[in-house]
């Protein structure tokens, strides 16, 4: 597959749309097109966080997009956002699988938008599932970027999901106020919840899908921050070796969970270099 060095100009203009996969109904929000004909590559498809949405991601979707001259996907994943609410309980009702059950309803989004072939960037949570994806669709992602994604359960990861709740749970809680500006008040106890308690159960102590990154060809850009509060850059070495295609490690100072927030050209010009490399 070609890479043109130099993108045409896109009309980077959003549209929202919701879509039925994985037998739930999917938020999704789309920059510029790929029918207009102004950019025939691959697509950026953005997925959030554990505790994220498309709103958290603010405007760093539509620079990266612009700067690479590239269509652009924001999910709002299953439960998250304007997508169709978690089922089953607040507490303990999130099945264990749910990564590997979000990988394939991507897949699924890609087919009704009807998009042969995407560039994943996933954050966190989001990155394990795009890294999933790739290793379950091999010619259907193009590239897979990950920041602060997760292989394997680290103690760092628990404690920082620990404090987490406790900030939760405090009185007054700034940090519940804050998701429910983007989950809804009506849901976003579940979304929480639904995050730490699957964590923080014992039987997913022993969760890892490092098996999985052998089946993973496509280019891989492993992003990990230095000062992440929720993973080591163990997590990162586990990705670079263990995936077949070429991959690159970037793991960056004064950097905390989310790469794109805090060292956002840094990040922006990585992905471009990934990507002149197709």
């Amino acid at each position: 597959m070609a890479e043109n060095p130099k993108p045409r100009p896109m009309n980077h203009a959003s549209s929202e749309q919701t879509i039925c996969a994985g037998g739930h109904t999917v938020f999704i929000n789309t920059i510029g097109t790929q029918s207009t004909g102004l950019s025939d590559a691959p697509p950026l498809v953005f997925l959030h966080e554990g505790l994220g949405a498309i709103t958290m991601w603010k405007n760093f979707p539509a620079r990266l997009c612009a700067a690479l001259g590239r269509a652009g996907i924001i999910i709002d994943r299953w439960g998250h956002g304007r997508s169709e609410p978690l089922d089953g309980p607040v507490r303990g009702g999130r099945k264990l699988d749910y990564h590997a059950r979000e990988a394939d309803t991507l897949v699924e989004v890609l087919d009704r938008l009807a998009v042969p072939q995407a560039v994943l960037f996933g954050h966190s949570d989001g990155g394990t599932i795009a890294l999933l994806a790739a290793a379950n669709a091999p010619e259907r992602i193009a590239v897979c970027i990950t920041e602060a994604a997760h292989v394997f359960v680290e103690p760092v990861t628990l404690k920082g999901i620990r404090e987490a709740l406790a900030a939760y749970e405090a009185p007054d809680s700034r940090l519940r106020a804050g998701l429910a500006r983007h989950h809804g008040e009506e849901r976003v106890d579940r979304v929480f919840y639904g995050w730490t308690d699957a964590w923080l159960s014992p039987p997913f102590a022993d969760w890892v899908m490092t098996e999985r990154l052998a089946e993973i060809r496509c280019p891989v850009l492993a992003i990990q921050g230095l000062d992440d509060q929720y993973g080591t850059p163990e997590q990162v070495h586990a990705i670079v070796g263990g995936v077949a295609g070429p991959t690159e490690p970037l793991l960056l100072e004064a950097c905390g969970h989310a790469p794109h927030v805090d060292c956002a050209a840094t990040v922006t010009e990585a992905v471009r270099r990934t990507l002149a490399t197709l």
